[in-house]
């Protein structure tokens, strides 16, 4: 029987995890086609209207666009069945080699960013919570209206400009250094990307933090762990935040999945060749293959990201694991 649960339980989440996907692509594939111009236009701008029809049939054939909308998802799709992600005619090389090199580096720079935003929204959403409508409660509420209110490419330009002509420090301005061929360049490189998009994901964590806390705080185990003299430090760490994780996490996973696409604008303004920048070059240029399956494989990740914060509500909670 249980086994019978279990082999449901992981149906309907394949069949989820293949619907949200198959959605994803159906919805870019659109959305790409419905910008004006394509592939023709953006190679050669202005001098496309002084091609000829036979020219225009010539490149069309060659992009594939001759062929009916239908034909050209499913013959995506075929292709990507087969580990065919495309060619990027700008880069001169497969969407598979690009995204193998830009994915890495976004999941580095994603990590980076989550930790400094545990670092500063969970002990600032505990001291907020430790004494509610206090000047430390305040303070809290502070930080994280300005991390929800400045933007993220306000922030990465201030920081940067500030950085390179008062402190003379602009490692970006270097060319890209990777983790494995320079690991203190590619940090100092990571370094204030990473600030700025973790100083905006603290913002959410903290408040999950604060909200968290002043709910578990509530309960009937709390009062009565005070009230057998349990230590304040060991209530707060074991009792406190050690049940309030479940929300911390889900906050958590939540936000290194937006990163892993959202972090475009910050990717762009440091210059780190990150998936994010390789979508954003993929739409400029009409390269729909480029686009197509940089999106479905960021998709890809969102989903691989939301199975493990499933996966560590059962190590975190039992409660879960019984159910």
């Amino acid at each position: 029987m249980l086994q019978t649960i279990l082999h449901n339980r992981l149906a309907r989440r394949v069949v989820s995890i293949a619907g949200t996907l198959l959605g994803v692509a159906v919805v870019v594939f659109v959305m790409l086609r419905a910008i004006p111009g394509n592939q023709i236009t953006a190679n050669l701008g202005t001098e496309a209207a002084a091609l000829t029809p036979a020219q225009q049939e010539a490149l069309q054939r060659y992009y594939g666009l001759d062929q009916p909308l239908f034909t050209q998802f499913f013959s995506w799709l075929g292709n990507l069945a087969t580990g065919n992600l495309g060619y990027s005619a700008r880069a001169q090389q497969s969407v598979l080699d690009l995204t193998l090199r830009s994915l890495p580096v976004t999941f580095e720079l994603a990590m980076l960013s989550i930790i400094l935003a545990l670092l500063i929204g969970v002990p600032l959403g505990t001291l907020a919570a430790s004494r509610r409508d206090s000047a430390r409660d305040a303070l809290g509420q502070l930080v994280s209206l300005a991390g929800l209110s400045i933007p993220a490419f306000l922030l990465a330009t201030a920081l940067l400009s500030v950085a390179a002509s008062s402190l003379g420090f602009n490692p970006n301005g270097q060319g890209f250094a990777p983790l494995t061929q320079d690991p203190l360049l590619n940090l100092e490189q990571m370094l204030m990307p990473a600030l700025v998009l973790g100083f905006g994901i603290a913002a959410p964590i903290l408040r999950t933090t604060r909200t968290a806390i002043l709910e578990v705080r509530s309960e009937d185990f709390v009062r009565t762990a005070r009230a057998k003299g349990v230590p304040p430090r060991r209530l707060q760490v074991r009792h406190v935040l050690g049940n309030a994780l479940v929300p911390i996490v889900t906050m958590t996973g939540l936000q290194f999945g937006y990163l892993l696409g959202g972090a475009v604008v910050v990717e762009q303004i440091f210059s780190i060749p990150g998936i994010g920048r390789q979508v954003l070059l993929g739409i400029q240029q009409k390269e729909y293959a480029v686009v197509q399956s940089t999106v479905l494989v960021i998709a890809l990740a969102f989903v691989i990201v939301n199975v493990v914060t499933d996966a560590l509500y059962r190590v975190i909670d039992p409660r879960v694991r019984a159910s």
